[in-house]
């Protein structure tokens, strides 16, 4: 088994996932080059490849410096223009980095972005899944539909409950605190904002999260279930007729939250 990734903070709060093995590396959506290429001198690591899941600025503008001296692989959405990309991939492919010895299978999770991947590693039941699941919540609909990210989030959902979930955003706290909002009575829900309210003012990392923790406690990947198809039918009635509805409704409720 590998060491578990690290993560590099980033801007206010993203992070760069990273995976080493042997003196190489491997980053995940590095939208800062300057925190990757700290990382790599103070740990004496080779960058050998980077995987990128989606197209925005703070998942990809490090790419171009990062490559700049470096003859390394850079792989991502097909569907969507990525800076320096050389292997577009799309679903069902797998890909092999021999510098960790790992394979990732590739998953289409459109809704966030259209052409939004992620990558899964299930010998180290790792998911490297960017903007699409967040640690108690899911990323906004900037380019995809309710029905895209509904989907792609029961895709996730479908994944071994051991998986961990390596998402880029520090968004938990605001997450939870929306979740409580939702289902105010669900004890599960009030003792995961109470650890990570504690987790925080420490300053520690709330991530990674697992499969599991996201289907107890997450609202988004809970629409199917009567308390949050209740919640949002006493705000939006109608919302409750089907789970489509009832992600779309709760998605708008917490976009102005």
């Amino acid at each position: 088994m590998l060491p578990s990734p690290i993560a590099l903070p980033a801007f206010s709060d993203n992070y760069i996932w990273t995976i080493c093995h042997e003196g190489t590396c491997v980053v995940v959506d590095p939208g800062d080059a300057a925190p990757v290429e700290r990382f790599l001198a103070e740990k004496g690591l080779t960058l050998s490849a980077i995987l990128v899941t989606h197209h925005h600025p703070d998942h990809v503008a490090g790419i171009a410096a990062l490559t700049r001296d470096r003859d390394i692989p850079v792989y991502g959405p097909a569907g969507e223009t990525i800076p320096c990309m050389t292997n577009p991939l799309g679903e069902g492919q797998s890909i092999t980095l021999d510098s960790l010895g790992i394979s990732l299978r590739v998953m289409e999770i459109p809704g966030h972005t259209l052409g939004h991947i992620a990558y899964y590693d299930a010998e180290n039941s790792w998911l490297f899944c960017g903007d699409t699941l967040f640690a108690g919540g899911c990323g906004r609909l900037f380019e995809g539909t309710p029905s895209q990210m509904y989907s792609s989030l029961q895709r996730l959902a479908e994944l071994p409950e051991q998986t961990l979930v390596y998402c880029t955003h520090e968004y938990t706290l605001a997450n939870l605190k929306f979740a409580v909002a939702v289902t105010p009575d669900d004890q599960r829900v009030q003792a995961r904002l109470a650890a990570v309210i504690s987790a925080r003012e420490n300053d520690q990392i709330t991530l990674p999260t697992t499969v599991a923790e996201e289907r107890r406690t997450n609202p988004f990947l809970r629409v199917g279930e009567a308390s949050v198809q209740a919640a949002c039918e006493a705000r939006d009635p109608g919302a409750s007729d089907n789970n489509v509805q009832c992600f779309a409704s709760l998605r708008r409720w917490k976009d102005n939250f």
